[in-house]
């Protein structure tokens, strides 16, 4: 019985808490091309109709090497469409979220994580 809870309550957790885009969005998260004490530089290859589960970023930048239209769902927030041009750049606060392409283009990012200072 003991063991039934347990594996119950690990689910639970797995799924209120939000998980590691390399992990459990590997479907787009494709590689780390740099991870060090203070960033974290991924690449994210994402086909059209391809959703991500949901996961977490602490502070962030995204640069979009290819144009495209994605899906994202912040969680307790709607979701809202974004027209993503090539060439651009922005900068994400941390957040839990999923993403979908729903465009006709495979959409081509990379996302670089600013991970805490150490004190």
């Amino acid at each position: 019985m003991n063991a039934l809870f347990l594996g119950v309550l690990l689910i639970q957790s797995t799924s209120l808490h939000a998980q590691d885009p390399m992990k459990v969005a590997h479907n787009v998260y494709k590689k780390v091309l740099l991870d060090n004490e203070r960033v974290r530089v991924m690449e994210v290859v994402f086909p059209p109709g391809v959703a991500t589960a949901w996961h977490s970023h602490p502070d962030h930048t995204v640069y979009a090497e290819t144009a495209g239209r994605i899906q994202i769902t912040d969680k307790g927030k709607p979701a809202a469409t974004i027209d993503v041009k090539a060439g651009t750049a922005m900068f994400l606060p941390a957040v839990t979220h999923m993403a979908k392409n729903v465009g006709n283009t495979t959409l081509k990012l990379i996302v670089t994580e600013i991970k805490p200072q150490k004190k």
